[in-house]
C-alpha cells in the first residue's frame, strides 16, 4: 500500500479491524467516525441478515461495516471510477460474495436495484449520502436525491437513512416515507424516514 493511501478501518463485526482505502477527497467525501457510530448503535440488531443499499458508496464503508456487523447482502452504487477501483479492493477484504456492485448513474441504475428486490420479494435498507450540494456541478442534487427516495416503493423498504447537510431542509413527508428522527453532527447530520 503506498503510504500517502488514505485509510479507515471497519470498526466491529466479524471483519474488524479490516483495513479500507479511501478515495480521494476531491471526488468522494468519507463519513465521520462520529456519524458511523451513531448510526449503528441506531440500527445495530436490526441489521443482521438484512439487505442493505448504499447510494453514492464511495469508498463502501458503510456498507462494509453493515456487512460486517451481520447484513446478508450489501448492494453498493457508485459513479466515479477512482472510487469504483477503490470501492472493489476494499470489497475484495471482506466477503465479495455477499456484494453487489452498480456502477454508474445512481439515479439511472436505482430503478434495476428496486426491480430485483422485489422479484426477490425484499425489504432493504437504503443509506443515501449523496455529494454535498456546495461541489461544483451537484447543486441540484438534493432535489434529485428527495424525488429519488419519493420514487421508492414502501414494499422494498425497510428504512432510508440520508447523510446530509446540517443546513438542508428536508421536507417532513417526502412520498410514502415520513420523517421519524434527525441526528445532527456539525455540518452533517442523519435523518432517518419510515414509510407512513
Amino acid at each position: 500500500m503506498k503510504s500517502n493511501a488514505i485509510v479507515k478501518k471497519i470498526v466491529s463485526g466479524k471483519f474488524k479491524n479490516k483495513t479500507l482505502k479511501l478515495p480521494s477527497k476531491t471526488t468522494t467525501r468519507s463519513s465521520k467516525a462520529i456519524v458511523l457510530e451513531s448510526f449503528f448503535n441506531t440500527l445495530q440488531f436490526e441489521i443482521i441478515d438484512s439487505t442493505f443499499v448504499e447510494l453514492f458508496s464511495g469508498s463502501g464503508s458503510i456498507g462494509l461495516e453493515a456487512l460486517s456487523r451481520g447484513a446478508k447482502k450489501v448492494i453498493f452504487m457508485e459513479k466515479d471510477r477512482e472510487a469504483l477501483k477503490v470501492l472493489k479492493e476494499n470489497i475484495a477484504q471482506t466477503d465479495p460474495s455477499a456484494c453487489e456492485v452498480y456502477s454508474g448513474d445512481t439515479f439511472s441504475n436505482i430503478a434495476t436495484v428496486v426491480k430485483s428486490l422485489q422479484r426477490k420479494n425484499e425489504e432493504a435498507y437504503f443509506y443515501i449520502d449523496p455529494p454535498f450540494s456546495t461541489r461544483e456541478g451537484m447543486e441540484d442534487i438534493y432535489d434529485k436525491t428527495i424525488a429519488l427516495i419519493a420514487s421508492l416503493p414502501s414494499e422494498c423498504v425497510k428504512l432510508i437513512i440520508i447523510e446530509h447537510m446540517s443546513t438542508l431542509d428536508i421536507p417532513q413527508n417526502i412520498g410514502a416515507y415520513t420523517i421519524k428522527k434527525s441526528k445532527k453532527f456539525g455540518n452533517t447530520s442523519l435523518t432517518y424516514l419510515y414509510s407512513a
